[in-house]
Order: C-alpha cells, then structure tokens, then sequence
C-alpha cells in the first residue's frame, strides 16, 4: 500500500531529522506570540528550492504542527498566545497556572494537542485517498465553482466583517492578474513596467503581507515586554483517570476541530473557538470556565490541533487551502513544480503519501518534544522580538533577492509590507487576501477552460449538478452571515434592572444597579469606539466598593457562608485584572475581550446576585 511504502521510507535519517527540526522550529516560533508557523514557512520558503520535494513538505508540515502545538505554552505560561489559535488555550490555562498548578496545565494541553493530531490525522489518511479519486471527475466548471464557494467562505469568516473580507479577497484577485495573460500570452496591467511582466512573484507578496507587516505593526506601537512566570511543575504526567473525564471532552472537540479544519480558509483559530463554546455549553458547571476549568484547556487545544490535518484534506485532494498557512503550503508546491489537487495522487503519489505519513509521526514528535523542553522554550518567549527583527528582515531580503536574481522582488516585499500594514490598521484581514491572491488564477483557468470545452457557454454552470450544488452553497454561505445577523438582532434582549430583584438594602441595591448598568454598557458597546477601557474602569470600581460593603454587612448580621462568598468576590476581583492586564498588554483583540465580559458578567448576575444573593432579603 501506498501510505505503508512511505512510512517505510520516512523510516531513515534523513525524513526523521527534518520532522524532528520542523516540529521544534514550529514549537519555539508558536511559543513567541507574533511571529508563528505562517511566517516560518513563508521565510523557509527560498531554503527548500534547493532541497528534494519530499524532504521540504516534511519539514513544512512538520512546523505547521508544531507551530499550532506551542502557542499553547506562552498562552499558559504567561497569559500570551503565541499563536491566534491559542487564544481559548488563555481563558482557562493561565488562570489554572496561576493557581500553582502550571505543570498540570501545560501537561492537559500537550495531551489533548495529540490526541486532536491523532485524531484528524485517522480523518486524513482515510478520506484523502477517495475524494482524491472523486475529484477527479471534476471537470473546469466544478473546479470553478468550487474556488468560488472557497472565496466565499473565506471572506464570511474574516473576523466577524463580510464586506472587509470581500474586499479584501477582491483586492488580493486583482493583485494576481497583473503580469502575462496565461491564455493569450498578453501582457495585462503592468503599464509598460517590464518588471512586472511575469506579475508579482508568490514569495515577496507572501513575506510582505506576513512578515514585514508585523514588524512594521510592532515597532510603530512599541513591542511591551513579555513578563516571566516561573511555574511549578508538579502533576506533570497525565493520568489514566483523565482519559474518562477528558475523553469524551477530546474528542467531540477533535472532531469539531477536524470538520472546521475541512472548510476552507476558516482556521484554528475558530475551530477553537467553536469547540470551546460547545464544551461549555455541555457543561454542568458553565460558570468556572474561565477561572481554570480544565474541560477549557483540552477542548481549546485538541480542536486547534485537529485542524491541522483537517486542513490538510482538502489541499492534498483538491488544492483548496483550508488555512492561511496552507496557502503558503500550495505555494510550496508549486514552487517544486508540483500540482496540488486530485493529480498529486496521481501524478506523485510519493509526495502525497508522504505528506499525510509525515504529519502523524509529526505529532508523536511534538508530544515527546513539548514534555522533554517545556520550561526552556518558554523562556525563549522572554526575548524581545526586537533583537529578532533585524535577522529576520535580513533572512526576507536574501530569500526574495534569491528568488530570481532580482532587487525588483525585495522591494516589491517591502511595498507589500506597506500595505499590509495598511490592512491592519484598517481592521481589514490578510486571510483573505492571500487567499483570493492564490486562488484567482486557478479561478481564472478553470473558468477559461470551461469556456473553451463549452464554445464560449456558461449554460453549463447551471445544468451540471455538482455545478449547482457549488453554486447553492455558495449563495448560503454567503447569505448565512446576514440571517444570522438579523435573528441577533430579533432575539437581543436587554437586561434591565427589576425591583423583584431587590435584596431589601438601599446601599446594595445601588450597587447591583450599577452593574446592570455596566453590562447595558456592554451591550452597546462598538469596536473602535473606545469605550473598553471605561468599563473594565467601572468594574473596578464596583469591585472596590461593593464587595467590602456586603462582606461587611454580612459579618454584622452573622450570616452563614461568608467565607465562601468571599471566595467567589475573590474569583471576580481577579478576573478583572485579567481582563485589564489582557486590554493593556494587548494581547487580546478588543472583541474577544468584550465576548468574554460579556458572557462573565450575566452569569455572574444570575448565578451571584439572584441565586446567592437573594436568599439574604430582608437580613442585610
């Protein structure tokens, strides 16, 4: 068979050193938040043209999994996903670390990365194959559609904005029509600059989007610190009894990671985000997530995990990136002249086979290797990206100018460097730029091609059926984010203050009308507006104030449970200053942090002052 021939043949020094190395370059760059397994890849990019096309992807793959695996150390470790795919590894493992139980922690989180791996990797190797031998019947206008529903889909999941993601994806399709017409053989909008005659090259647009513009970003608003946090390493291995209270746990959220993984252009980032959200759903205890629930930690890292090898599906099948990073992946390909989609199995079988052996003993080396160097890695964190920089500008400018000789490239980078800047600023995603750059031309060629085959008709698109079931789902995923948006706004439902909920104190009663007041504020809060910070302001002061005054009248009247509500005060106080440590640090974007206070705040008013409180009318 072909995936025990290229077990076999990973089975050698070679293939096993740069899976080794791959994994531990993605692990140290995941573990540095800002830099990551995308701008890894895209600077090794220029390092693997001279090397065989089997070793290359080894080593590429192996730091896509490794980079999504060691995001989670920093995020526990010290409060900073190293990578967005870790930001729901943050909620609970740091709070959990704080605690004193930093080892248990990082242990749950390596555990549940691997089991997600392993997982999403049975998914890979058994549904490859077939949807490989299934897309072969595509013919141009399949093929089209498809990009087309992948376009789509992408710009829908650009962070919560489907007019940016649009415009973006657009932006990045004119990008890739510049250069020579590869029907005609015309030139097309280069206005006469013969330099862009071939078009701008993958390897500059790539670095510059990535990697220039998050130097530029970091630089101009000033690069903080990351602070240490030495944690104690007790209960480090995992035992038999967390199989039967975290397997199920891992692997619904597995599955959720490795379906999310599927779609193209979503990322782990979301299928975290998803599986998160449905644990705690499931969840007995919904309330304790986020102050160290370990249910959090294994169901953020094992569905970050899984997408890995789910994204890897339909790359390998069909050519459609299901990440950012495999984007940059198709790019590989290309650049060693191969041709992703259902022909790699054909075409390279080895190459492949390969790729899908590669990425499990992927993951068995990033378990050994996360257990072996998990404190040493996390001080690499320490290092200030600023003596990181100049190295990796320098890193850019050789690889680029190596790419054809040509300064023309390094300054194409740099421009692009510019405007990805620009894209961040603006609050517009790269995803979908990158994407839409990537998958224009296939776009462009299947349509082109169909035209050809069909006489010029386009009757086609709409008779065949896998045609129309592409074209369905397209118009759904387009249309989904708009219903969604409108059923929001029907169901929203104000929290108002009611008398009934009154606890018979004038004194207390204000203050839980002042927190009613807050998650109004809340509500009505916008991104950009700059009302943030107010509000964790607010809670501040609300905690400052109200929490003496009820513990003091409950001492006074002698009321049982003191110490345990003085416990729950505690919790609170301290989610505060997680959330202000998180707001000044900025390692959390804005709306994550309003969907977390959000959520906290009306449990905490349901679960504290009308369930807790309440009992106490009339004694205070």
């Amino acid at each position: 068979m072909p995936l025990i021939d290229a077990f076999v043949a990973i089975a050698s020094p070679a293939p096993l050193f740069f899976i080794a190395l791959g994994v531990l370059l993605g692990i140290v760059v995941g573990a540095i938040p800002g830099l990551g397994g995308a701008m890894l890849i895209a600077l090794l990019l220029p390092v693997t043209f001279y090397m065989d096309s089997l070793l290359a992807l080894m080593l590429l793959v192996s730091i896509y999994v490794g980079s999504v695996s060691g995001g989670l150390i920093t995020a526990i470790m010290l409060k900073m996903p190293g990578t967005p795919s870790a930001v729901m590894t943050v909620l609970d493992g740091y709070p959990l670390a704080a605690q004193g139980r930093a080892g248990r922690a990082l242990s749950l989180g390596i555990m549940a990365s691997f089991v997600g791996g392993i997982i999403s990797w049975g998914f890979l190797a058994l549904l490859a194959p077939p949807l490989a031998d299934f897309a072969l019947q595509f013919g141009p206008y399949e093929l089209f559609t498809l990009v087309l529903m992948a376009l789509v889909l992408i710009a829908t999941v650009s962070e919560k904005s489907l007019v940016k993601g649009l415009l973006i994806g657009a932006f990045g399709m004119a990008v890739a029509m510049v250069g020579t017409d590869t029907s005609s053989g015309e030139g097309r909008f280069y206005f006469g600059f013969e330099d862009l005659s071939a078009g701008f090259r993958l390897l500059p647009v790539l670095l510059g989007v990535f990697v220039i513009s998050q130097i530029i970003e970091d630089v101009l608003k000033g690069d903080p610190a990351i602070p240490q946090q030495d944690g104690k390493l007790k209960e480090f291995m995992p035992s038999a009894g967390d199989a039967a209270k975290h397997g199920p746990n891992a692997v619904r959220s597995s599955l959720i990671g490795t379906w999310i993984g599927v779609l193209p252009g979503v990322g782990s980032a979301i299928a975290a985000i998803v599986a998160y959200s449905t644990t705690r759903s499931f969840s007995k205890t919904p309330e304790k997530f986020g102050t160290g629930e370990e249910a959090g930690i294994v169901s953020a890292e094992a569905s970050n995990n899984a997408s890995v090898n789910g994204a890897l599906i339909p790359l390998i099948t069909l050519g459609i990136p299901g990440s950012v990073i495999d984007a940059i992946l198709i790019g590989a390909l290309v650049i060693h002249d191969l041709q992703p989609g259902p022909l790699l199995f054909q075409n390279s079988p080895d190459i492949a086979y390969g790729v899908i052996a590669a990425a499990l003993v992927a993951n068995f080396v990033m378990v050994a290797l996360m257990f072996a160097g998990v404190r040493p890695i996390a001080k690499i964190a320490g290092v200030p990206k600023g003596y990181l920089y100049p190295a990796i500008i320098v890193c850019c400018v050789i690889g680029t100018y190596a790419l054809g000789n040509n300064l023309f490239d390094v300054w194409v980078m740099f421009a692009f460097g510019v405007v990805g800047y620009i894209f961040r600023r603006g609050g517009f995603p790269i995803g979908p730029f990158v994407l839409g750059y990537i998958l224009a031309p296939l776009a462009e060629r299947e349509l082109r091609s169909g035209l050809m085959l069909y006489d010029g008709s386009l009757l086609p698109l709409f008779t065949r059926p896998i045609c129309v079931v592409f074209i369905l789902l397209t118009l759904v995923l387009a249309l989904w984010p708009l219903v969604q948006a409108w059923r929001k706004k029907r169901q929203k439902q104000e929290i108002i203050w009611q008398d009934g909920w009154s606890v018979g104190n004038p004194d207390l009663d204000s203050d839980h009308k002042r927190l009613v007041k807050i998650i109004q504020d809340v509500g009505n809060w916008r991104e950009g507006e700059g009302s943030l910070p107010r509000i964790i302001t607010e809670l501040e002061q609300y905690t400052r104030y109200h929490f003496d005054r009820e513990e003091g009248m409950m001492a006074a009247a002698g009321i049982e449970g003191l110490e345990e509500h003085k416990q729950k005060h505690r919790e609170f106080v301290a989610w505060v200053h997680s959330i202000r440590d998180a707001l000044d640090n900025s390692t959390v974007a804005r709306s994550v942090l309003h969907a977390q206070i959000s959520a906290y705040l009306q449990t905490w008013l349901i679960d504290h002052i009308l369930k807790t409180d309440m009992p106490y009318k009339g004694k205070l």
